[in-house]
C-alpha cells in the first residue's frame, strides 16, 4: 500500500505544528534555567500528566506490547511489570510527595537535601547519579530510535528511495536511516522550546492518538464480529499457572519460537521474579529520567501526586484500545502479511506498522502514524531534556561555570542538546531489536539501581559513601552480566545484581562516618519518609514537640495494593470491551468502581495529610 494524499497531508501537519511549537515557546524557555528545564514550576499537574503519559505511549513500546499481546493473548497485561508498570501506583500514593518536597532541579540535585553539600562521599554520589541518568538516557534514546525506524521501514521502502540519495544502505541499516531523519524534527522542537513545548507537543499527540484509538477499535470490534480469532486455549484468560501452557502448533508455529527465545514459558517463575524486582524498583523511587523531572515540575507535593495518578487514568485505557485492535487485525490476517526480517526470520515487532500499512481506511493511517510519530518524539524529546538538565544543571554549573549568565545556560542547553542526540543515535546502530535493549535497561541496569535507591528513603544511616558504592557496585555488574548473560535470561539474575549492589552499599556507609545529622533533621522535617528513622526522629521531636512523625506506612501500602488492582482493571478494561468479553467486563467495571470509591476516601481527601 501507497501513503494516500490524505495521510501524508496529516503527517506533513502534524510535523510542522511540533515546528512552530518550537519556535512559539522559543522565548519564553530562554527566561531562564527553570523555564526551560522545568517549565516555570508553572503548569497543572492535569497537563505534566498528561504529558507524562504521551511520553510513555512510545512508539517502540506499543509495538513491543502489540507482539506481546498477539503472542500471549490476555497474559501479556502482565509482561511490563518488567518496567514495572506499578511504580506509577507507588509514586501516586506518596513517593512523589516525598520527592517534590525537595525542591530540587534533578534527581543529582535532590541529593543534596538527603547527604548535604559537603563530606565523604557526596562528590562521588553526585557523579554517580548524573552516570546512571545519562546511561537511562542514552539506552532509552537508543531504545525509541531503532523502534521508530523499523516501523517507518515498512511504510517506505528503502527501494522507494534508495534511487535519490547519494550512497548505499545495507538492509540491516535502513531503520537507522529512517530514525535519523525523523530524530532531527524531535530534537529542534524540544531544543528550542524546553519543557513548555514539550508539554503541548504531547497534548496535541494524545489529542491526536486517542481520535485515531478510538477508531480502530470500532474496526476490530467490527470484524470480529464477522470472525473468530484462531488462538491456542488460554490465550483470552489472563490467569496462568507454573507453565505457560500455551502453544501455537499448527496455528502459527513460529509463535513458539518467540516463546521460547523470549524465556517465558516458566511463567510462574517469570512472574515471580518480575513481581520480586519490580517491588523493589517502585520502592526505590523514579529514576532519573522523564519521568522525574515532571514530577519535580509540578507547583506542589500534591500536584505531583496527583500526576502520577492521572498517568494511569489516560495512559492504559487508550493505549490498550490501540493494543489489543493491532493484535485482533493481526491475528484475523496474518497469512496477508509479511512479516519476514532482513535476515529472513519472522520479527512479530512488525505486525504494527504491518497492520496500519494493509487493512486500514485512509485518514486513520495519517492519523495513526502521525501519533506514533509523535509519540517517539515526545519520549525523545522528554528523555533529552533529563539528559540536558543532569549535564547543564548538575555538571556545566556545578563543577565547570557555576556563574554563567543566562544566554550561557541557554546556549549550552542547545548544544548539549545535540551532542546527547548524536550519541544516542550511534549507540542505535548497536541495537539489534526492540526488546533486547528493553531487557537490559529494566533487568540489568535497573538491577543496579536499586538497593541504593530504596535505603536512602527510609534508612537514616544509609550515607553518601554507600550510596556511591552502591551504585557503582551495582552499574559495573549489570554492565558485565549484560556482556555475558543474553538478554532473557537477565531478569533471572537480578537477585544477585541486587545483592551485590546492597552490598556494596551497606559496607560503604559503614566504612564512613554517619551523614551530618543537621542534614537528616532537615531531610527528615522536610520530606517526612517512614522507615527506619528513630534517632533522628527523636531528636527532631525533641527540639520540636509539635512535630508528627509519618505514621502512615500500612495506609500508604494498602492504597498501593489496591491501586495496582485498579491499574489491571484499567489496562484489560478496553481488551474485554473490544473483545466483546461480556461477564469479564462487567466485573472488571463493578471492582474498578468499588476500587476508586475506596481511594477516594483513603487517598485523595488524604493528600495533604501525608
Amino acid at each position: 500500500m501507497k501513503l494516500h494524499i490524505v495521510d501524508v497531508a496529516i503527517i506533513v501537519l502534524y510535523l510542522l505544528s511540533t515546528i512552530f511549537i518550537g519556535l512559539w515557546y522559543r522565548k519564553k524557555a530562554r527566561e531562564n534555567k527553570e523555564s526551560y528545564m522545568l517549565g516555570g514550576k508553572s503548569l497543572p499537574w492535569y497537563k505534566l500528566g498528561l504529558s507524562d503519559a504521551s511520553d510513555m505511549f512510545d512508539i517502540s513500546g506499543t509495538m513491543w506490547m502489540v507482539s506481546l499481546c498477539f503472542v500471549y493473548g490476555m497474559k501479556s497485561i502482565w509482561i511490563p511489570w518488567l518496567w514495572p508498570v506499578f511504580n506509577q501506583v507507588f509514586l501516586m500514593m506518596y513517593l512523589s510527595r516525598w520527592l517534590r518536597r525537595s525542591n530540587a532541579a534533578t534527581g543529582a540535585e535532590w541529593l543534596a537535601t538527603r547527604f548535604g553539600k559537603t563530606g565523604p562521599g557526596v562528590g562521588q554520589s553526585h557523579l554517580i547519579v548524573i552516570a546512571f541518568a545519562l546511561l537511562c538516557c542514552l539506552g532509552f534514546l537508543a531504545y525509541g530510535f531503532i523502534g521508530l525506524g523499523k516501523f517507518i521501514e515498512i511504510f517506505i521502502p528503502w527501494e522507494l528511495v534508495k534511487g535519490y540519495v547519494p550512497f548505499n544502505v545495507s538492509p540491516q541499516y535502513v531503520p537507522h536511516v529512517y530514525g535519523i531523519v525523523f530524530t532531527l524534527f524531535a530534537m529542534f522542537y524540544s531544543i528550542l522550546g524546553g519543557m513548555h513545548s514539550i508539554v503541548l507537543g504531547d497534548m496535541i499527540k494524545y489529542g491526536v492518538m486517542t481520535v485515531a484509538c478510538v477508531w480502530i477499535g470500532f474496526i476490530a470490534a467490527h470484524k470480529l464480529a464477522d470472525h473468530s480469532l484462531n488462538v491456542p486455549d488460554g490465550w483470552f484468560s489472563p490467569f496462568f499457572g507454573s507453565h505457560l501452557n500455551m502453544n501455537w502448533s499448527g496455528i502459527i508455529t513460529e509463535a513458539n519460537k518467540k516463546i521460547k527465545d523470549d524465556g517465558y514459558s516458566l511463567f510462574g517463575l517469570f512472574f515471580m521474579m518480575m513481581t520480586f524486582k519490580g517491588f523493589f524498583a517502585a520502592l526505590a523511587g523514579p529514576a532519573p529520567n522523564y519521568d522525574m523531572q515532571k514530577i519535580l515540575s509540578t507547583r506542589s507535593p500534591e500536584d505531583a501526586s496527583k500526576m502520577s495518578g492521572f498517568v494511569n487514568i489516560i495512559l492504559l485505557p487508550i493505549r490498550y484500545s490501540l493494543i489489543i485492535s493491532l493484535a485482533i487485525l493481526g491475528l484475523l490476517y496474518y497469512n496477508q502479511m509479511n512479516l519476514k526480517d532482513a535476515a529472513g526470520g519472522i520479527d512479530f515487532e512488525r505486525i504494527l506498522p504491518a497492520v496500519i500499512n494493509s487493512f486500514l481506511p485512509v485518514g486513520l493511517v495519517g492519523l495513526l502514524l502521525a501519533g506514533l510519530l509523535g509519540a517517539f518524539m515526545s519520549t525523545f524529546s522528554g528523555t533529552m531534556n533529563a539528559a540536558q538538565a543532569y549535564i547543564v544543571n548538575d555538571i556545566y554549573l556545578k563543577y565547570v561555570n557555576p556563574t554563567a549568565s543566562n544566554k550561557k545556560i541557554i546556549t549550552m542547553n542547545y548544544l548539549i542538546g545535540v551532542v546527547v542526540v548524536a550519541v544516542g543515535v550511534i549507540l542505535g546502530f548497536f541495537v539489534r531489536d526492540v526488546n533486547s535493549v528493553l531487557q537490559w535497561i529494566v533487568s540489568a541496569l535497573y538491577g543496579g539501581y536499586v538497593a541504593s535507591n530504596v535505603l536512602k528513603w527510609h534508612w537514616w544511616r544509609f550515607n553518601a559513601t554507600g550510596f556511591f558504592y552502591g551504585m557503582l557496585a551495582g552499574i559495573l555488574s549489570s554492565l558485565i552480566f549484560s556482556v555475558f548473560i543474553s538478554s532473557g535470561d537477565l531478569l533471572y539474575w537480578f537477585p544477585v545484581l541486587f545483592l551485590i549492589s546492597l552490598a556494596g552499599s551497606v559496607l560503604g556507609t559503614y566504612a564512613t562516618a554517619p551523614t551530618d545529622m543537621e542534614v537528616l533533621k532537615s531531610f527528615y522535617c522536610n520530606v517526612r519518609p517512614w522507615g527506619f528513622w528513630e534517632p533522628v526522629k527523636k531528636l527532631v521531636m525533641a527540639n520540636d514537640e509539635s512535630f508528627v512523625p509519618n505514621k502512615n506506612f500500612k495506609i500508604n501500602m494498602f492504597n498501593v495494593v489496591i491501586g495496582t488492582i485498579a491499574q489491571l482493571c484499567l489496562t484489560i478494561l478496553p481488551m474485554y470491551l473490544i473483545l466483546n468479553q461480556k461477564l469479564p467486563l462487567v466485573v472488571t467495571v463493578g471492582l474498578l468502581a468499588v476500587i476508586m470509591l475506596i481511594l477516594k476516601k483513603t487517598w485523595w481527601n488524604k493528600l495533604k495529610d501525608y
